[in-house]
């Protein structure tokens, strides 16, 4: 299971996505380019301490990011626009969960690549939810399912 964030546009989502992802031990990647310089030191600013236990890997433009993706992988983004509750997804440990940027969601492209596309069901009426909280409800459920099916193993 990994974490993929596209073209991030705020520095603390990005960091509050990587220091949950350490937390759940599930590596990150960064889809560039970012809305923000992103350096070292924005890293530690907005990741806190969490960057040093952090598997954070950059990846120049959505090219990049394809091209390293494990070919046993599935594309799994979310978004507004998923016609999948993600209660109802069938998860895979090797699924790659991809974050849309705050500003502009995912383009029609990246839409167009995924193997699945999945939503956070909202019966409050909101529209939408923070990214990084976002982020969190899915790794915290897909863990959750893995460990009901014995797909991934606690430490």
């Amino acid at each position: 299971m990994r974490l993929a964030v596209f073209q991030p546009d705020i520095a603390a989502n990005l960091g509050a996505m990587i220091r949950t992802a350490a937390c759940f031990g599930c590596p990150v990647d960064v889809i560039e380019p970012c809305g923000f310089p992103f350096t070292v030191k924005a890293l530690r600013r907005a990741a806190m301490d969490y960057a040093d236990i952090a598997d954070v890997t950059r990846h120049d433009d959505w090219s990049a990011f394809r091209a390293a993706q494990a070919p046993d992988s599935r594309l799994v983004v979310l978004s507004t626009k998923g016609a999948v509750d993600v209660w109802d997804h069938a998860f895979k440990h090797t699924d790659v969960y991809l974050m849309g940027r705050e500003s502009a969601g995912l383009p029609d492209h990246v839409h167009a690549a995924a193997d699945a596309v999945i939503r956070i069901p909202m019966p409050g009426g909101g529209r939408s939810l923070n990214v990084s909280v976002s982020a969190g409800i899915i790794l915290a459920e897909a863990l959750r399912h893995a460990r009901d099916h014995t797909q991934i193993t606690r430490p």
